[in-house]
């Protein structure tokens, strides 16, 4: 026990009356038990960062500590909940939470039909497989939990059991429900880090085709107000084919959150024809509550999605944002006295940021199966200024860049991503799984970028004197890059065929495009056609439909390759 001595916002110092306690230890605080853990030791003066309202604690109020670390508890039934920032169960806590309210995160009169997979005499050690439940579209699988091994003395038979009934018993006398516990601040073992090889397809063509993310890497999404980083958050989702998301809203506005909890119930899953919220995990941590909570929300989701990733399965853990999380710890240093650095952010505000992207990963779990953890977090710079530390540190931790942009948001360009300011390191890495649907799709994905980076050296004069300023050739770039950019670039989020573009439709427009280009260039060349009669024929408008339309018409390209072979020849013609 120990006895408040001073009083901070989330910030308690309490003076111990018997041994120290461990760091990282939760804490109990004041007469109502708030929930804390201990973030500093000092002789026989612990600091606690509690992770509700402090209003009314008094000092000389008792602190009980638990002699344990904050732990989330897994296990069935975490699938379609909404948790606030250290796992207490929103729809059960109402629409106020009490002070110092604990309510298990998890249903203990559901019974799972429970199948066996392992027998008597078998020996199990620490991340085994030894039954699963049907839990949704997926099979929760339930392994032995850490430091724990034998041989089994005996496995319940298949049938209905609630999540806290022992199912498997050892012969040193250990047993073993549904259930597992895991400190959160450390990351769950596995046995090698495997290459990240295979993309995570999120139906988005400027993110897929080139700013690609692999599955089990890391992505950031910086941008300033208005950009559109939740709707693109909210996208990515709904349609990535990752088999679990995880969903943490991080500080954001309730009205946010509040429209992620009315649509996704609502939304059918295109992977499995059920409700997108049974495969989704929501973690709400909004701005209006305690500022501390957000700090151990990042830290809970990535520990819920390590624990699906050891399953096997591929998941996605959209974090929006950690401009607030970083936030968050600033405040709290503020408050503990220590030396800030730059814009008053702690000095280990670089280390916590590369602490959470380094969980991300394409592993080989402990089971021997393999499974990823996707990590996409979202940044809020201050008036949309890259410079900022946490949008600098997180581009170093991050393979991933996708930039969105002011302007372009400002002009409905949605996805709003600078292509210009933007980059990934996964381009190599997903080269083969692309090939085998395109043997081209790297020379088709390296023309477009340098297309996009030569329309944007010409727009600066096109901005100064208009595009009629421009040589032919020129104008023939700016024009095939408009078309790329209304064609493949932009998407419409609302529209029922564009908001999910499958990698080979995004090839064939690609393909299409490119196609195009090549016929204007041997237009101008062969026959010095003007671009503008170029762009007049009726070929483009049907490629500008094309975005709209569930599959693209094979014979497209020979379309573009019959117009202007027929405008070659009518020019030509009159040369003559």
């Amino acid at each position: 026990m120990a006895k408040i001595t001073y009083i901070s916002g989330p910030i308690v110092k309490a003076e111990l009356e018997g041994e120290s306690p461990k760091l990282l230890e939760v804490a109990y605080v004041g007469e109502d038990r708030l929930i804390g853990e201990i973030v500093s030791v000092k002789r026989s003066t612990i600091t606690v960062q509690v992770y509700e309202a402090t209003e009314g604690l008094k000092l000389g109020e008792p602190v009980a500590l638990s002699g344990e670390m904050l732990k989330a508890t897994l296990g069935p039934g975490l699938l379609g909940s909404i948790y606030d920032g250290i796992e207490r169960p929103l729809v059960k806590l109402g629409e106020r939470i009490g002070r110092g309210a604990s309510v298990y995160p998890l249903s203990k009169e559901k019974r799972w039909h429970f199948v066996p997979l392992l027998k008597k005499g078998d020996e199990v050690e620490e991340g085994d497989i030894f039954g699963y439940v049907e839990e949704g579209s997926i099979k929760h699988f339930l392994t032995v939990p850490c430091n724990t091994e034998g041989n089994i003395e005996k496995i319940r038979e298949e049938g209905e059991y609630t999540i806290d009934e022992e199912i498997l018993f050892l012969s040193d006398g250990t047993k073993l429900t549904m259930v597992q516990e895991w400190p959160v601040r450390f990351g769950r073992k596995y046995r090698k880090r495997l290459r990240p090889d295979t993309p995570l397809i999120t139906g988005q063509r400027i993110i897929d085709f080139l700013f690609p993310i692999a599955k089990g890497g890391t992505a950031s999404i910086p941008g300033g107000f208005g950009t559109g980083k939740t709707i693109l958050q909210q996208t990515l989702a709904k349609w990535c084919d990752a088999d679990i998301i995880v969903y943490i809203g991080c500080g954001e506005r309730g009205n946010e959150m509040t429209e992620v909890l009315e649509e996704f119930p609502e939304l059918e899953d295109p992977k499995t024809g059920k409700k997108l919220i049974e495969r989704t995990i929501l973690i709400a941590n909004t701005s209006n509550m305690p500022v501390s909570a957000r700090e151990a929300s990042i830290y809970l989701g990535i520990t819920i999605a390590e624990y699906f990733r050891d399953m096997g399965y591929h998941v996605a853990l959209m974090a929006d944002s950690t401009s607030r999380w970083a936030e968050a710890m600033r405040e709290l240093s503020t408050r503990m006295g220590e030396l800030p650095i730059e814009e008053g952010f702690p000095a280990y505000l670089s280390s916590r940021i590369a602490g959470v992207y380094e969980r991300a990963g394409f592993v080989e779990t402990v089971s021997g199966k393999v499974g990823s953890l996707s990590i996409i977090g979202a940044v809020s710079p201050p008036g949309g200024d890259f410079s900022e530390p946490v949008t600098r540190h997180t581009r170093r931790f991050t393979s991933v860049f996708w930039a969105l942009d002011k302007e372009l948001a400002n002009a409905r360009f949605y996805p709003a991503i600078n292509y210009t300011q933007s980059y990934s390191a996964y381009g190599e890495t997903v080269r083969v799984w692309w090939e085998e649907i395109y043997k081209e799709w790297y020379e088709l994905r390296s023309w477009m970028m340098k297309l996009l980076q030569e329309d944007d050296k010409l727009q600066r004069i096109v901005k100064l004197l208009g595009s009629e300023a421009l040589p032919e050739e020129q104008k023939l770039t700016v024009e095939i890059a408009n078309l790329v950019k209304e064609v493949f670039l932009q998407q419409n989020a609302f529209d029922p065929v564009d908001a999910y573009c499958p990698p080979e439709k995004q090839i064939s427009l690609a393909k299409a495009l490119k196609s195009l280009y090549d016929w204007w260039q041997a237009c101008l060349k062969e026959a010095a056609i003007p671009v503008k009669t170029l762009r007049e024929q009726k070929i483009v408008e049907e490629i500008v439909k094309l975005r709209f339309l569930e599959a693209i018409p094979e014979d497209v390209e020979e379309k573009i390759e019959s117009t202007y072979k027929n405008l070659i020849k009518i020019y030509s013609e009159r040369e003559r």
